[in-house]
């Protein structure tokens, strides 16, 4: 793996910073204080987006997340494709606005879901759908083999029953990719994930969350009631495999938990970028010094700047690894769990390290201090990827290690 960004792909890293630049940054504070009202200026970009992905497997958008790509390439060897592009943009995206991104139309995790396991009569039939993800529930939490929303087969349709909780894009999102049980007694391995488009009957937008960040995006509870989804919407495989248990649906985060990370990284190196520049108004910044012969300000920066550097080269290679077909559940959930941690830890130490500039609203350090926090708790928590990486370094399933 070589740690510069690829050629091919430096072309795309430039338009997607340039995008946070001139098109996140000067509208991220409206829509900080505006919460639940709709960005307009995003229907354009977003179709400016769908133009420029249309056809290529190394895209901005969550669309290009997935292992099925890397796994029909005609390439031979290694390749950086559409995870590790798609992980690239959002980085950028991100030092923009991280509401933002996730109010683009099309640029949903449900769209990433679609991406990762669909067959390919629904990645046709959903190409153009806008779709957000629906996984937690009232009574679950962190656990999302604890689901308890069902999906009943009748006929070519699925009825489903159930309430969903913390729903990104839930309201304005085209349609929900909702996690069902088509058995309780089954377990984990009845879980399946379904497309549920709005307006159909029995789906209920519930109510919108007022939010600690990312107020750009709407946060919407959905209840399910008697709701009849055509059984041709439910993603991957119908049948339930008790030996492969989970894994199937649980294939879906491989790709999306790096793009969270991804997430991270960005706010995180927008937070450093700012601060490093308001610090050099009075510090020296000599990266030549040793640590104890530089102020406190001056290390705090360093060390804060190593962390972003570990978590970031933890991300790229869990999206590089899914571009090469390699196993990368360990390595999507260390990355997420380093880089929800260090964003958390980066955002808030750069609001200390400006003094009074880092909590008033003159900055935008105190909007990402809010906008990271949920970058270590949605997609899994902290505690639930340290489990799971716990469970692959020990060889013990759920069962034995909870």
């Amino acid at each position: 793996m070589n740690l510069e960004t690829p050629k091919k792909l430096t072309g795309l890293v430039k338009q997607a910073h340039q995008v946070a630049a001139n098109y996140f940054r000067p509208i991220s504070r409206k829509y900080d204080k505006a919460e639940h009202a709709y960005p307009k200026e995003l229907d354009l970009l977003a179709a400016l987006l769908d133009g420029m992905n249309a056809g290529s497997p190394e895209a901005i958008g969550a669309t290009s997340a997935s292992k099925r790509r890397a796994a029909t390439s005609v390439e031979s060897g290694i390749k950086n494709g559409g995870n590790l592009s798609a992980c690239l943009g959002v980085i950028e995206l991100c030092w923009g606005d991280v509401g933002l991104l996730l109010a683009m139309p099309r640029q949903g995790l449900g769209n990433a879901a679609i991406a990762a396991v669909a067959n390919d009569e629904q990645l046709e039939r959903f190409g153009g759908t806008w779709a957000a993800m629906a996984i937690t529930e009232p009574g679950c939490g962190s656990d999302s083999a604890a689901i308890r929303t069902t999906a009943r087969k009748d006929g070519e349709h699925y009825v489903l029953n159930g309430e969903k909780i913390f729903v990104t894009s839930g309201e304005r999102a085209d349609a929900v990719v909702v996690w069902a049980t088509l058995d309780k007694g089954l377990g984990r391995a009845a879980i399946k994930s379904f497309v549920v488009e709005h307006g159909t009957p029995g789906m209920v937008v519930t109510r919108l969350e007022k939010k600690l960040g990312i107020k750009a995006s709407d946060t919407a509870s959905i209840s399910f009631s008697d709701c009849r989804v055509p059984a041709s919407n439910l993603l991957g495989n119908p049948q339930i495999d008790v030996q492969k248990g989970f894994a199937g649906v649980m294939e879906t985060f491989d790709n999306t938990r790096p793009l969270v990370a991804g997430m991270a990284i960005g706010v995180a190196k927008a937070a450093l970028d700012r601060t490093r520049e308001l610090l050099q108004k009075v510090c020296r910044l000599d990266y030549a010094r040793p640590l104890l012969a530089v102020s406190h300000a001056e290390a705090t920066l360093y060390r804060l700047e190593a962390e972003w550097e570990a978590a970031r080269l933890l991300t790229l290679k869990a999206a590089w690894m899914a571009d090469n077909q390699l196993p990368n559940s360990k390595e999507a959930s260390i990355a997420k769990a380093k880089a929800g941690r260090v964003a958390n830890e980066v955002t808030l130490k750069c609001v200390e390290l400006v003094g009074a500039l880092g909590y008033a609203e003159d900055e935008l350090l105190e909007k990402w201090a809010r906008d990271s926090k949920i970058l270590d708790i949605f997609e899994g928590t902290q505690q639930i990827q340290l489990l799971i990486v716990a469970r692959r370094l020990l060889g013990k399933n759920s069962s034995e290690l909870k």
